[in-house]
């Protein structure tokens, strides 16, 4: 008995140190969750595209727009919500544009208007 507990504290102290080795080139401080979160950067994405309509009311844009090929979508007109109420006087009907834009949750958010 007393060779089987021996044996099993050898392997746990060889596994722990195989462990201890193996972590020596991480720096385990960029594990933390703000240093993760960090790295979890938005993706900000770009269109060209028409503006169709602007409903100032709720603060979106519907854009008639290009592939967005960041994305993998198709050409479509679909609306988005504008960050920066200043950004409407950018979006007039009819005209042509080029979006910045980023997902919030489940929203698609202009953040710039050329």
């Amino acid at each position: 008995m007393k060779a089987v507990v021996f044996a099993a504290a050898v392997m746990t102290s060889a596994a722990v140190a195989h462990a201890g080795e193996m972590m020596k080139g991480m720096d385990m401080k960029d594990m933390s969750p703000s240093a993760m979160a960090k790295d979890a950067k938005t993706s900000r994405h770009t269109a060209k595209g028409t503006v169709k309509s602007i409903d100032s009311r709720t603060g979106t844009v519907t854009l008639d727009h290009e592939a967005v090929k960041s994305l993998n979508w198709p050409a479509m007109t679909m609306a988005f919500k504008v960050q920066d109420k200043a950004l409407m006087d950018k979006l007039t009907q009819g005209k042509k544009v080029e979006v910045e834009f980023e997902q919030r949750g489940k929203d698609y958010v202009i953040t710039g208007a050329k």
